[in-house]
This record gives structure tokens, sequence and C-alpha cells, in this order.
């Protein structure tokens, strides 16, 4: 049956466009129930044993979600207890249109076989599509339209001769469309009444959103933040100019301040400074809110000084204190722009991974809890089951922040397992920094060749066998197998100039197996003259000349200090760490892969000027090389900061006698000021440039096995050169530039993880070493804190000079140096320190690496160096 529509629609240029929409009805779309003996298929999902045992509904029953709990409840529809749910379509269209992230997870739900869930296509079933009626909106008809295919079911599923006792309950908040559905004779509840009559699971409970009533029921009490803005207000605010739109970005080292990052065109983005719990006002790291700008003479400098919140409060507790941010005293020339946040346009709530701390009242069911991200806000939850979760990780949803609280509302999603343990601690870091790490699902592993799998002659008659290339030189290929290639081939003269280059698709058989450190020492070791050896060489010898060509083009050589962990076989806890140790293959491959890159890059431009996927690095604006140009000034060396060129020459002028270090310090301050490399689509942008490479253009071709940027790159170059034919989507410029915005987020969310990967396993480290002391240089200084590197380690840590336990010594900080005066010694940039270091494990779920002074001495601030260990002390006295 088909059903069109017709309309006429105004276009841009005045005239008028007749549009005819045809809607598809079908009477075979079938039911999904092993109970149903009218709609014939191989297949069921909904079984005939429906049984959840409820003091509601005793009978079997399917149940029938609407969209808002789907939305709100999609925790309580993840567990096992809930099975055998139909979940319309009507009702997914729904979800995907107001939120991505539930929409993946009740896909996720419908494809799992244990739950028997069912999508049901009610809006192409002849008998339960309904048209919108006139003057009806699209919720009151898509609340009728569940209702329909409720009804239907009900009776549909009443022919059946064993189904007599089956029952369909619809589940919704809403009050009129439940007071309708009954009036229909339907069976309907709210969420919250239905899972509290379940009597297998009573614990389910807490894992309830809580609605807008309960959340006004537990917050009583005084104002405590001003009211949020209506939506309306808001989009006239921006549309005038009065307000403005951006992304909330709370500050990992200081509790009372954020800053909203204001997206402008090109160069023109800007952040606007926020201080003060009022001016934050409710918003959480991540949402999208309206501000508006303080008058200049309320204008601020960001806060110099490291404030954690180390406690919770009550709402009850004067919150002046923390209207007002301690820090440095206004400076003209540091003054940022200032505002509040007087609205929010998207929440970015996501469920959060920490721990619960519990309320010392007896029998008390509401507690709060404590994100492992310290840019989130403390969240009350009300759970019945704080005893077991004691020293747990949990994940908890928020659903709310009334105006009333001092904290958000929200509840308890799943326990992860015990606080400390290293898998569970891995799972916390995977989860908060939202890295996919599920299992494959088995459509996806459908794609994978058979095994065992090998190269047949068909596969290689087609193209010639190279036994070099650059695919040949990377990660460590196994020696005498045929594997397939992509590869990059140039011809050289002695002198590194290109004088041809192409791409092919290849066989590649790589001749040797080795690691950076076996290749390394092959070259170094003038004895060894064999074909292999010589054949690196001979590319070490080129990659010497292309290095040297980038820096003169002016191409950065930055420094940053990376970590290595020696791994016990059997426990995989770090047994050693130190610093990675980079030598000239490291450089010889990395020269082969950029020059690859960039001549990747090339050809996909040359060939789609308006769909490449290409990768820049943005020229940092100056005022980021702030505090290198201090750093620099302290020390009385000056860095030249008007290129990429003049900035490379200066850091290689940049050397002090007897301070060999300094150097590498000034390459790690550089590197900080640095902007982020992104991936663009080549239409969709103007600027090319790789300020860091110094190269006109650049992308990802070389790493397809880690990276999908580097997937698409090969599709393109691919067709490029009529190895493989296109579709639409590749050369769709608008979905190439959306795919670089997660491709983007996706590179963002890694290093990150990788960052709290690093300091994972550094804790563990130091867990069984006790105290250690080392020589360190300082990094930054902060109004009450210094940070200090340490070389062996690569490892950086803070010295506070400020705690609640101990009365702080007087401290005076100059902003200008920067420099920090601990009583009568002044700590500098780049001062070499000696310090302690030690786990600080006094909180779970926060444990850090502790660092205190011993050098300098400073009477009542450093500490006595540790005792060594007898075996250390040792081999110190006996060499």
């Amino acid at each position: 049956m088909l059903k069109s529509k017709t309309f006429v629609k105004k276009t841009r240029s005045g005239g008028v466009m007749k549009i005819v929409r045809e809607h598809y009805l079908r009477d075979d779309i079938w039911c999904g129930s092993e109970f149903c003996v009218e709609c014939k298929h191989d297949s069921t999902v909904l079984q005939k044993e429906a049984v959840i045992e409820s003091d509601l509904c005793s009978s079997p029953h399917y149940i029938i979600p609407d969209t808002n709990v789907v939305l709100h409840q999609i925790d309580i529809l993840e567990d096992p207890l809930i099975k055998n749910v139909i979940v319309l379509q009507t009702v997914l269209q729904e979800i995907r249109h107001r939120s991505a992230p539930v929409y993946k997870r009740i896909k996720d739900v419908i494809h799992t076989a244990a739950k028997h869930f069912y999508t049901f296509t009610n809006e192409h079933h002849r008998e339960t599509f309904i048209e919108r009626e006139q003057g009806e909106s699209a919720n009151d008809r898509n609340d009728r339209a569940i209702r329909t295919a409720a009804q239907w079911y009900s009776e549909h599923l009443k022919k059946a001769p064993d189904a007599q006792d089956l029952k369909i309950i619809l589940l919704t908040n809403d009050k009129a469309n439940k007071q309708k559905a009954e009036e229909c004779g339907l069976s309907a509840y709210k969420c919250e009444e239905y899972i509290k009559s379940l009597i297998a699971n009573p614990e389910l409970v807490d894992r309830l959103a809580l609605s807008s009533d309960d959340i006004n029921e537990i917050t009583t009490g005084k104002v405590l933040f001003p009211e949020h803005l209506p939506l309306s207000r808001i989009q006239a605010g921006i549309k005038s100019g009065s307000l403005l739109q951006g992304t909330f970005r709370a500050s990992r080292d200081n509790y009372l301040e954020a800053t909203v990052f204001i997206q402008g065109d090109g160069e023109d983005s800007t952040e606007v400074l926020i201080q003060g719990l009022q001016n934050l006002n409710r918003a959480v790291h991540q949402d999208v809110v309206a501000m508006e700008l303080l008058p200049r003479e309320a204008w601020a400098s960001p806060s110099s000084l490291v404030l954690l919140d180390e406690g919770p409060k009550a709402d009850s507790e004067n919150l002046e204190e923390e209207n007002v941010v301690r820090g440095r005293l206004p400076d003209n020339a540091l003054l940022k722009p200032t505002g509040k946040v007087v609205g929010i346009i998207k929440r970015n709530w996501r469920p959060f991974c920490g721990m619960l701390s519990q309320s010392h009242i007896k029998e008390a069911t509401r507690h709060l809890f404590t994100p492992a991200d310290r840019r989130i806000p403390r969240i009350r939850v009300e759970t019945r089951q704080a005893a077991t979760l004691a020293g747990q990780r949990i994940m908890v949803a928020i659903d709310g922040w009334p105006k009333h609280s001092r904290y958000p509302n929200g509840h308890f999603v799943k326990a992860l397992g015990n606080a400390g343990d290293k898998e569970t601690e891995t799972e916390v870091l995977l989860l908060e920094h939202d890295v996919p790490h599920q299992a494959f699902s088995q459509l996806v592993l459908s794609f994978l060749p058979k095994m065992p799998w090998a190269i047949t002659e068909e596969v290689i008659r087609p193209v010639h066998l190279y036994t070099l290339c650059c695919n040949a030189m990377v990660r460590t290929l196994s020696g005498s197998f045929h594997r397939l290639a992509f590869s990059c081939i140039w011809e050289v003269n002695q002198d590194a100039e290109i004088l041809h280059t192409r791409f092919t698709k290849s066989v590649i058989n790589s001749k040797a197996s080795l690691t950076y450190a076996e290749a390394q020492m092959r070259i170094d070791d003038s004895n060894m003259n064999d074909d292999i050896t010589k054949s690196l060489r001979g590319l070490n010898r080129l990659a010497k000349i292309l290095k040297k060509k980038r820096i003169e083009k002016g191409a950065l050589t930055l420094s940053s200090p990376e970590v290595r962990f020696h791994m016990d076989s059997e426990t995989h806890d770090p047994v050693d760490l130190q610093t990675k140790e980079l030598k000239e293959t490291n450089s010889m491959v990395e020269e082969f892969m950029l020059l690859a890159n960039i001549s990747v890059a090339q050809k996909i431009y040359d060939e789609f000027s308006e769909c490449a996927l290409l990768r820049k690095h943005p020229a940092p604006p100056l005022s980021n090389y702030d505090i290198l140009n201090k750093a620099a000034k302290s020390r009385d060396v000056v860095v030249q900061m008007d290129s990429a060129k003049a900035l490379a020459d200066s850091l290689d002028r940049a050397q002090i006698k007897d301070f060999p270090y300094f150097n590498t310090l000034l390459r790690i301050l550089a590197t900080r000021c640095m902007m982020q490399a992104v991936y663009f689509c080549s239409g969709m942008d103007s600027d090319f440039h790789h300020y860091g490479l110094a190269s006109p253009i650049y992308t990802h071709f070389t790493s397809p096995i880690r990276r999908y940027a580097d997937i698409i790159v090969h599709r393109l170059l691919a067709v490029a050169i009529g190895a493989d034919c296109t579709d639409p989507d590749l050369l769709d410029k608008h979905k190439r530039s959306a795919l670089c915005n997660n491709l983007n987020y996706r590179h963002k969310m890694a290093q990150y993880a990788q960052r709290a990967s690093v300091a994972l396993h550094t804790q563990l480290f130091f867990k069984s070493r006790g105290v250690l002391n080392e020589e360190g240089f300082i990094l930054f200084v902060r109004k009450n804190a210094i940070i200090v590197l340490i070389p062996k380690f690569g490892l950086e840590g803070t010295v506070f000079f400020e705690s609640k336990d101990k009365i702080t010594p007087p401290l005076t900080f100059n902003e200008e140096g920067p420099t920090l005066t601990v009583q009568n010694h002044t700590f500098h940039l780049f001062d070499r320190v000696k310090v302690t270091i030690s786990l600080d494990s006094s909180n779970i779920q926060h444990q850090k690496i502790r660092m205190s002074i011993i050098e300098p001495v400073i009477p009542g601030v450093s500490v006595d160096p540790p005792e060594m260990e007898p075996q250390t002390k040792k081999a110190r006295l006996n060499p």
C-alpha cells in the first residue's frame, strides 16, 4: 500500500517547487513473538516464557517503553533482568534525533540476542501507521502512534491460543499519555512503579534516573545558583550578540575556574574566563553553554593557584568564599575576557567513573559520589548498596542539577570492581576517555578472511614483487612471507633528490625482522657488511640528508619526556621505568614515513582537490609562547618566535655552559606551546600548512593498522591510481569533514588515555619502591607549588608548599619571573632541585606521586633524604 503526500515549497530564487513524499505501508511485517500463529517467519525474538516476576503484573508480559523512558532509563533497559521488550520504530527515530549516545546503546541492546529486544517497524505497518491530525503537535502524534502500536499488539496476540494471559505493558512517565492509554484499556505504568514492583532484583531501583519531581523533593531550601535562561531567550540573545555560545572547559588545577571556548572562523576562536561557583552556574565540563561577558572593569586574570576541592560541603554552607578565586592580583597585561554562565544549551552528561563517599548518617540512602575526573563535580545519589559499594569503582549518571543544590543529582549505573586493582583502573581510564574497547561483534569478524590465509598466485600475478619500499621498513615484519602492501616508491639520487615517485599495490617479502636496536647495532658494527646491513647504512645516509633539508626549511625538533616500562612477564606489573631512548634508526624510519605521507598527501590532493583527507598543524599565536619566553629570559637566552624557522634556529643556539640539559628543557616547554595538529577535508579549508614539519601539505598514510585516517587515505590513493573504484560517500566533502571531526576527537581522547595509562603504571611502579630521592628540574612555577621534571624517569610531579596539616611558610609569588620565594629561598624556572618521590595512597581514588624538597635546604620545609635500602648502600660502598 502506498500513501503519498504532496506540498509546495518556496525556493531561494522565489519560485515554487512541488514536492511529493511517498510512504509505503505493508501488511507482512511480523510481530516477532513465539506465541504468534499468524505472522510467518523463520526466527522469533520475543519469548513464550515472557515472565518477569512483578507485583503489578503477575502474568507473562511484553514491555513497550515510550521515547522518554528509553532516553532517561537506558541504564535500566540494559540490565540483564529486563527482557522481551518491543522497541517501536517511532521511538527509535526520536531517539536518533535527540541523543546519539543513547541511540547507539539501545541499538547495541537490540542486537544482544540474550536480551530478546525486538524492533517493530510500526511506521510502515498498515494497521499501526497513523497520520498527524490537524493542530496536533509532533510529540502528541508520536505518543498516539505508540499507543496505537501497543493496542495492536494486545489485540493481535490475543488470537494466539497460548497467549490468553499475555499482557502488553506500556511504560511511560507522561501523565497524559498514561491516562489516554488506560482509557484505551491498555496496561500502563510509570517506569519507577514498574521497576519497584520487580521481585527478582530490588537493587535495580538504584539505577532509576530521577525525574524532575524526585529532584525537587530531594533539594529544598535556599537558592544557591542563578536561574538558567530559557532556550528562547538564549537564542534571541545569541542572535542579538548580547550572549555568547561556547564549550565549557573546567580547570584541572582549580575547581573554581573554567574557560568557555567560543568557536570562530579560522583564527578568530576565543576563550572567556569564568571564575567562582555562581558564575560557573552548574555547568559541567564539555557542556555547550550560553554566557554573558562581564563589564571590562570586572575582567580578571587566570589564577596561578593550584586549588583542589578536597572535601564535600553541605548546601547550607556559605558559598561566598567559593565565589571569589584566590590567586594573583589583577594584572592589566594578563587580563582575559571574563564572563558568567547564564544558561545551558546542550548537556554533555555521560556515565562517570568514581567512588562513593558513604554518608555518616546511619541507615542513610543518600550519599555523595566523587568522580575520578577532578573536573566533574561530586554527584548526589540514592542507593541502598552503599556498604557493598564501599571501596569499589562505580559508574554514576547525572539526572539534573537544581538551583537549590550545591551538587547535581544522579543515579547508580554499575559497579566496575575494586579500586586500585589494575584491571579495574584500566577499565576506568578507557571508559573515562571514551575509548571503545568492547570485543568485535560477529558481524565485524565475518568480514575477515577465513583462516589459514595465504597470498595466492592469482593475487601475486597482477602486481610486481618489491623487496624494498617504505612499508618494508615499519612496527617488525616476519621474514620469508609474502605480504600485501601499498607502496610509495621513490627513485632518488645520491643527494636524496626525488627523481620519480610512484604508488602501487604490491607484494613484499621482508628479508629480516629487526628491532630499532638491532638495526642500529648492524649500522654501527663495522665488521658487518652483508647486503641487509649495507642497505640499512644507505637508507640511514639518505635519511640524514632528508632531515637536514627539513630542518633548513624550518622544521622543529622538539622534545617530550617519553617513558618506557619493563614489565614482569608473569604479573605484567612494571618492574623498571626509564626514559625512552631514541636511536638513529628511529629517525631513519621517521624520515621515510614523513616523506611517504607528504608524497601521498600531494597525490590525493592533486586528484581530489575537494575531498582529500589531510592533516595540518596550525601556527601557535604569540601568546602561547609566554612561558617559553619567560623561561629563556630567566637564563639570558633569546628565543625568536616570528616563524618556525626562527624558532628552530634559536632553539639550536640556546645553550648554557655546564648546563647541557637546558636545551632539552627549553624544547619541552616549546612543545607545550604548540597547537594540536588536526585532520581536515581539503575542500573545507584553505590553510594546509604543517607548522611543526615545515611542510605545505601532509597526511597520514603509513600506519593503517592503528589509524583509521590512514585507511581512508589508502582508499583515496587506490582510486587515484586506478587500483580501486570509488563510491559517492568517499568523495562527499561534508561527510569527509564530519569524519575528520570525529577522528580529531578520537585522537585527542586516545592521547589522554595514553597519559592516564602512563600515570597508572607509574603509580604501580612506585607502589613497591617506598621513598626514592632523585634530581630534577623546575618546569613550572605556581603561586603555591613548583612542578618538577625528573629526567631519569621522564616523570613530572608537584611540590606543594601549602598544607592543611601544618603551618604554611611565607610565600611570595612573582608572576613576571615567574618565581616563588619560600621563606628566604627563591625558586626559578629550570632550577636544579633534589626531591623525594613516593606514592601517596591516602586517597585510594586519586592516588598520586608525591614529591617533597630535599635540596635546597629550607628550614621547616625541606625533608631529610630517605634511608637507602641495605643492598643499595652496600653497592655504593663496594663499587
